[in-house]
């Protein structure tokens, strides 16, 4: 009975076997190295997208911020030379005339001093015509030094540009479109014409 039991139990065993190997039926041995062979994510952290790209967000913005804070100094900037510049175009425009004012000063002094001298009972005709000649010689240094030039043609040649004829004269001793005589001298400011020399220009006989 013994030998019939342990007989029983052996064949059992070997049924088991079978029954294990049989297709469709797990093999425990194979699930175990299967379970070894599966890496452990047990101390890796997942991955996380949605954090990544809210920090790509955060920085794009701080970096736009940045951005639009330069552009605001900038513009600021632009704006106080804009101003600064207009202050000084305006000063500009204002005291152009400031140099040659207190140029004109020492001319109007002589020509006060002139006019006193002339109104004295004992005034000499001669002193009175020199003063006046270095008053004119000191206005005429004056305008030198400004550019202001005096048109004074006689004897040249007639030249639209710069002279206005007012009458036509017979001088068979000149050229023809000669400047016979001067009415009133003109002038030129750097080279620009302030106003024309009025002549009499000579014609042929």
């Amino acid at each position: 009975m013994a030998v019939e039991e342990e007989g029983g139990k052996t064949g059992a065993t070997a049924e088991s076997a079978v029954e294990a190997a049989a297709p469709g039926n797990p093999n425990p041995f194979e699930e175990a190295q299967a379970a070894e062979a599966v890496p452990s994510d047990q101390g890796t952290p997942a991955a996380q997208p949605g954090q990544d790209l809210t920090a790509l967000l955060e920085d794009a913005r701080a970096r736009a911020d940045d951005h639009w804070g330069q552009l605001l100094r900038v513009r600021a900037d632009m704006e106080n030379l804009r101003r600064r510049q207009a202050v000084e175009l305006e000063k500009a425009h204002k005291y152009a005339l400031d140099s040659f004012v207190k140029e004109l000063l020492g001319v109007r002094d002589s020509l006060e001093l002139a006019l006193e001298a002339a109104s004295a009972e004992s005034a000499e005709m001669g002193k009175l015509r020199e003063g006046t000649d270095l008053t004119l010689k000191l206005l005429a240094d004056v305008m030198g030094r400004f550019g202001v030039e005096r048109l004074d043609p006689a004897g040249e040649p007639f030249n639209p540009d710069f002279h206005q004829a007012m009458t036509m004269q017979s001088r068979p001793d000149l050229a023809p479109n000669t400047v016979v005589k001067v009415i009133q001298k003109g002038y030129v400011l750097n080279g620009r014409l302030v106003r024309p020399a009025l002549v009499i220009v000579s014609s042929p006989g």
